[in-house]
């Protein structure tokens, strides 16, 4: 080393801290937000709330889908890639309801299975995510396992299960978690809730949104 030569550094870099996910950043309360947490503890408020921005999804169908315009869209990418994977098909089974809808679809559950078991099975009237919008029920096409457990066991449930999370879904009741979030395991029914927190839930292993944002559970109503 001649004297003009610069001394070698000995200074280490400190490693870089990834950016910590904000959990702040969007509402749980507000029901317009992608982020709204509804279950039977947190009703919509308004509880007849109506969704904004609401398409109709051009994907397959038992009934005919609307969902809000980013949720829509994500479903059409979602089904064609099933399609370009596997070869097979989805179909939606039950989009958005209204409020005015599911007092229907509560009321008829509730005439099947009395009111424990419909509570078990369909949300009352202003605590429904698919009242927001933000919700899907799927099935195969052709039909098979709907609205069945053994939905989880299909082509379609298991590439959901392993991938609806890369377009911003997440499975919103899954199985042992029903003294978490009220209801019992439904492999058919998805969430919208946008791709980054999607990804964050998925790399922590977080299944519930209650588990995410440290609410209570939410096993009964009040």
């Amino acid at each position: 080393m001649t004297p003009s030569d610069p001394e070698p550094s000995t200074t280490v870099e400190p490693p870089v801290t990834p950016e910590a996910f904000d959990k702040t950043e969007r509402s749980i309360d507000d029901p317009a937000s992608i982020w709204v947490v509804v279950n039977k503890l947190r009703p919509l408020d308004p509880q007849d709330y109506a969704a904004p921005d609401l398409v109709s999804v051009p994907v397959a169908y038992a009934n005919p889908p609307i969902l809000r315009k980013y949720a829509s869209s994500s479903v059409v990418k979602m089904f064609a890639a099933f399609t370009d994977e596997t070869g097979l098909e989805m179909q939606s089974q039950s989009a958005y309801r209204a409020y005015s809808v599911q007092v229907r679809v509560y009321n008829n559950w509730v005439s099947q299975l009395g009111q424990k078991g419909a509570d078990l099975t369909s949300a009352r009237p202003g605590y429904s995510e698919h009242q927001t919008g933000l919700a899907i029920d799927i099935s195969a096409k052709p039909a098979k396992c709907t609205l069945a457990a053994c939905f989880g066991d299909t082509p379609q449930g298991k590439w959901l299960a392993k991938k609806a999370w890369k377009y911003g879904f997440i499975l919103r009741y899954p199985e042992d978690a029903t003294d978490i979030t009220g209801y019992e395991y439904e492999p058919w029914h998805y969430r919208y809730v946008g791709k980054d927190l999607a990804k964050e839930m998925h790399k922590t292993k977080t299944e519930t949104l209650e588990e995410f944002f440290g609410l209570p559970d939410a096993p009964d109503y009040k």
